[in-house]
This record gives structure tokens, C-alpha cells and sequence, in this order.
């Protein structure tokens, strides 16, 4: 069986006593959180329209084993929370180390998704879109310092296999 293959399978999860925490804390809080964080970084593709697909369209972001969940949208050329008072449009599930992989561009997004690591939901266009906009992105440029911290933390979540 190919190597990648079965690491994913094999791949580390949170441990429940620090996901518990994390659970408490409420959807429309995180997605807050969250929208602030992705305005900023992608600030200029934002300016561009790069992510004008997303507009009035619902997502939820859900780390099954961190139990969290992110809803978010695009209003008015920005990234916006959502309170998920309507169907979701695309969702996207998966475990915190298989995020972080994705985010640190450790693991290739077509390997995550073919190997179901990351679920995809919903409307599949919308999700290419949205993974393909995730590809070109230039994530060194972007995260700088922020990429060392989440390799970090991928590298400590990793020790959980």
C-alpha cells in the first residue's frame, strides 16, 4: 500500500481532553473569529474578487475532533459569520492535524480530498472553487511567521499517532 496512503489513514487526532474546552465555546463565536483572521489574510484576493464565488453562499468548516464549527459566508466583499438559519451550501469536515496539513501545504489538497480525509459536502463546485482558490494561494508569502507556528503545531499533533 502507497506510504501517504496509509499515514493518512493513520493520521493523529486531538486528544478528547483537549478538545473538550474547545467544544464549549459557541459556533458563532468561532466563525467570528475565524472571519477576522481570513479577512486579513486574504485581504487582496478579497479586494480582487477572487472569492466572489462564496458570495451569499453558506460553508460550514467542521474539526470533527477538535468539535468545532465554522460558518461562514461572503456579504459585501467580505467573509462574514453566519448563524446557519439556512442550508449550508458546502461543507468541509475533517480532523485538526488534516486542517493543519492542508494549511502548511504538507500534504497535497487532491490527496486529502481523494483519500477522504478532508469530507467534502454540498455543492461540489463550490468546494473546487474553493480548494483550486487554496492552491494558488502563495501561503509562504502569506502566513510568514504564522506558517512556522502551524508547522509546529502540526509536527506536535503528528507525535499523537
Amino acid at each position: 500500500m502507497n506510504s501517504v496512503i496509509t499515514h493518512l489513514r493513520n493520521a493523529p487526532r486531538l486528544p478528547a481532553p483537549l478538545a473538550l474546552p474547545l467544544s464549549i465555546i459557541p459556533t458563532r463565536f468561532n466563525s467570528e473569529v475565524l472571519a477576522r483572521i481570513l479577512n486579513h489574510l486574504f485581504e487582496p484576493d478579497l479586494a480582487d474578487g477572487e472569492l466572489d464565488f462564496l458570495e451569499g453562499k453558506q460553508m460550514l468548516i467542521t474539526v470533527a475532533d477538535a468539535r468545532l464549527s465554522y460558518r461562514l459566508t461572503l456579504r459585501n466583499g467580505r467573509i462574514a459569520a453566519v448563524r446557519g438559519e439556512q442550508a449550508d451550501d458546502l461543507s468541509i469536515e475533517g480532523s485538526l492535524y488534516d486542517f493543519l496539513l492542508l494549511a502548511t501545504r504538507r500534504e497535497d489538497t487532491d490527496t486529502l480530498f481523494f483519500n477522504r480525509r478532508l469530507k467534502l459536502g454540498g455543492d461540489t463546485e463550490l468546494g473546487l472553487y474553493v480548494k483550486n482558490f487554496l492552491d494558488a494561494m502563495d501561503i509562504e508569502a502569506r502566513m510568514g511567521a504564522v506558517l512556522k507556528l502551524l508547522n509546529g503545531a502540526t509536527s506536535l499533533i503528528g507525535r499523537f499517532a
